[in-house]
């Protein structure tokens, strides 16, 4: 009896272990597809793809993440997406802190031409989950794009 209870517990142990999943690898956001509610994040080896809505930017690929699971890392964000998407690609900072498996982000877009700043978020994705765009679709593969 006693070895059955050892045994199921060592069982439950190992499986409790095997599925604490995490949004950070090796001290940077975890490679894959996050997602949410009307937001997205794809992550490769090249970018970090952030989707809000009908908005989208482009962010270093390995963004680092501190002891306390949060983020800070500045690229570019297009504000004017969709239907037609329309530049110029706009300064960017992309914050937010992780919590196991799930992302909470915000994007704070310097708008040089309305000479406004823009905060988008926050919102929260998740790992291995689709995005939920409605209307505006996410990019299935990003492309690295360059500030004009």
């Amino acid at each position: 009896m006693m070895r059955k209870v050892i045994l199921i517990f060592a069982l439950l142990l190992g499986a409790a272990c095997q599925s604490t999943s995490t949004g950070v690898e090796g001290g940077v956001l975890a490679k894959g597809r996050w997602g949410g509610n009307d937001a997205g994040v794809i992550i490769t080896d090249s970018v970090t793809h952030v989707h809000i809505g009908c908005t989208y930017g482009d962010f270093p690929a390995a963004v680092p993440v501190d002891e306390r699971g949060r983020f800070r890392v500045s690229g570019s964000y297009l504000r004017r997406a969709y239907p037609v998407a329309m530049g110029p690609l706009l300064p960017a900072e992309f914050t937010g802190t992780i919590n196991g498996s799930s992302m909470t982000y915000t994007v704070v877009v310097t708008d040089t031409v309305e000479n406004e700043v823009v905060t988008l978020g926050p919102t929260t994705v998740t790992l291995g989950k689709e995005p939920r765009m409605g209307p505006c679709p996410i990019c299935h593969t990003p492309r690295v794009r360059s500030a004009i």
